[in-house]
Formats: structure tokens, C-alpha cells, sequence
């Protein structure tokens, strides 16, 4: 079974090249070669007596013919007539005792003068 994949593979691999514009050389046959073992070999792995050649091309048709969920939204033209937009912004509510973020840890001990002196 591998030797019919390999072969297979080897001329499929050789028409690519030829399609990509790879000429006909040692080192591009040589590198042919080497990809066409990688293919085989996980080809290989992939099918045995239990799963054959054809259940597994089969799956693979399936599974790229399958119907899949869609995903893109229904395109248009952005527009600004269905932002809703307010004349006031919206400003944070403060609790009492607190200022912006956390508040300031008042420590035990002496403090620097403060240039306004009292509160």
C-alpha cells in the first residue's frame, strides 16, 4: 500500500514543483523525494486494515465539504445614525470619605507643614 501512495505522492509532488517553476534538477528531485517520504509516512500513519485509504479520503471530503456555521456578519456601510448620543457626560459618583481611586492611608506620627496651614 505504501509503495502505490509513495508513487503517487512522488508524482504529485513533482507536477507542484513543476507548477511552481522549480526546473528539473538533482537537488530539486532529491528534495521531491524527501517531501514524498513525509507524505507517505503520515499518510501511512494515518490509515491501516482498520481505516482504509478510501474511509479516509471520504472523511476528508466530508469534512471539507461540511456545512459550517456562519460567522460573518451581514456587511454595510458603517453610520453614525444609530449611535445614541447624550449632551452631558456622564460623571463618576463620589462616596463620601473618598476621592478618585483609593484613598489616602492616614499614618501614625509626624507630618510635614503643609503651606495652606489649617483645613
Amino acid at each position: 500500500m505504501a509503495w502505490g501512495v509513495g508513487t503517487v505522492m512522488f508524482f504529485m509532488v513533482l507536477g507542484i514543483e513543476r507548477q511552481l517553476g522549480i526546473g528539473f534538477s538533482f537537488f530539486s528531485t532529491g528534495w521531491g523525494l524527501v517531501i514524498t517520504i513525509l507524505l507517505t509516512r503520515l499518510i501511512g500513519s494515518r490509515i491501516g486494515h482498520e481505516r482504509p485509504l478510501t474511509a479516509v479520503a471520504q472523511m476528508w471530503v466530508h469534512e471539507l465539504t461540511a456545512p459550517r456555521k456562519r460567522t460573518a456578519v451581514r456587511g454595510g456601510a458603517a453610520s453614525a445614525a444609530r449611535i445614541r448620543v447624550e449632551r452631558d457626560r456622564p460623571r463618576p459618583s463620589q462616596r463620601p470619605g473618598r476621592r478618585w481611586g483609593r484613598g489616602r492611608k492616614e499614618h501614625t506620627g509626624v507630618r510635614a507643614p503643609t503651606s495652606s496651614g489649617q483645613r
